[in-house]
């Protein structure tokens, strides 16, 4: 049966940022599912978060920083040899081809169907969620996600899917249409921007048909591919895209949609003059879909939230936000 908590499950990573001009680099803990398990845990919900790593002091160093965060280890599984690792020079995002990838052979991706005992690892929990970044490590781990959302949905949890797309990492042979959409059919709410969504899932929409900045433009397409997505996987209720679009000056604009089956609703327009770390705005922002759907918010204050949490995060560095309720809603 389900319960009251929410369970994230991704792999752990380091973030190293190099400047070899200077001999030096910034150092961070990683990985979007376990930056949305953060977020949640600053505002107060129950959450846990699963991945992957070798039983070494190092790895436990890193669950008890975790664990301070307001988020359940307990869950975690523990072999194999290695943390993975990504490195990113300073001021990249990771579409860039400045990200390099060090994530073969790590615990998390060596992970295999049989592993995990599903039943255990969601007993008590109310939301799942995942994203596109897991199955394209490799095939064993998309047979993994498949095995665990079936668990999932045998058990009446809600699931929830970022589509990241990093193609970097699609490499074993298969596309993310191969993919995808064998796993997304399981999900309640989906989550990503309209160029990931067409990258992933048999969706189509027509590039000179946006108008890059005009928001009903944008709106008018979000609703089109969103609709897709809905009648392609009926289990989905809410389709949320994000639109960014930064300025030559360094400033952005941002807002966000929602899709429930019945209509669109885009969030209030956000400005930032400067971006700190863009890094984990996305998943920021699906922290905040899923506070605000516990919190029973209606779909308009919903997104709002959704957008402000992720425009809040390109004020902070690092992967991570914890930025509070209160200063997210003072932003719209």
């Amino acid at each position: 049966m389900s319960g009251d908590k929410i369970v994230a499950f991704g792999e752990i990573l380091f973030r190293i940022s190099p400047s070899p001009e200077i001999h030096s680099a910034e150092f961070s803990m990683g990985g979007a599912e376990l930056n949305v398990a953060t977020a949640l845990g600053a505002w107060g919900k129950d959450v846990a978060y699963i991945s992957r790593m070798p039983d070494n002091i190092l790895a436990r160093s890193i669950e008890k920083l975790v664990s301070g965060n307001g988020i359940d280890t307990s869950r975690m599984l523990w072999g194999g040899d290695r943390i993975g690792i990504y490195y990113m020079t300073p001021g990249s995002d990771m579409q860039s081809l400045s990200v390099v990838y060090d994530r073969k052979y790590s615990s998390f991706s060596q992970l295999t169907t049989g592993m995990v005992d599903w039943d255990k690892c969601l007993e008590g929990t109310k939301w799942l969620h995942w994203t596109a970044i897991t199955p394209a490590l490799n095939a064993d781990a998309a047979a993994v996600c498949e095995e665990m959302l079936i668990a999932a949905r045998k058990l009446n949890i809600t699931i929830s899917t970022d589509l990241n797309y990093r193609r970097l990492l699609w490499k074993y042979g298969k596309s993310p249409k191969e993919v995808m959409p064998s796993l997304v059919k399981y999900c309640d709410v989906i989550m990503g921007n309209i160029w990931s969504a067409s990258d992933m899932l048999d969706v189509h929409w027509k590039e000179d048909e946006l108008v890059r900045g005009n928001k009903d433009s944008c709106n008018k397409i979000a609703a089109e591919v969103a609709g897709q997505i809905i009648s392609q996987f009926p289990q989905c209720s809410k389709v949320a895209f994000t639109f960014r679009f930064a300025k030559p000056d360094g400033s952005l604009d941002y807002f966000a949609t929602l899709y429930n089956t019945r209509e669109i609703i885009a969030s209030v327009d956000f400005y930032t003059d400067t971006v700190v770390d863009s890094v984990g705005s996305g998943d920021c922002f699906m922290a905040g879909l899923i506070y605000g759907t516990l919190e029973k918010m209606t779909d308009q204050n919903l997104i709002n939230f959704a957008a402000a949490s992720a425009v809040s995060k390109l004020k902070v560095k690092g992967d991570a936000n914890r930025t509070s309720v209160a200063d997210i809603l003072s932003l719209i």
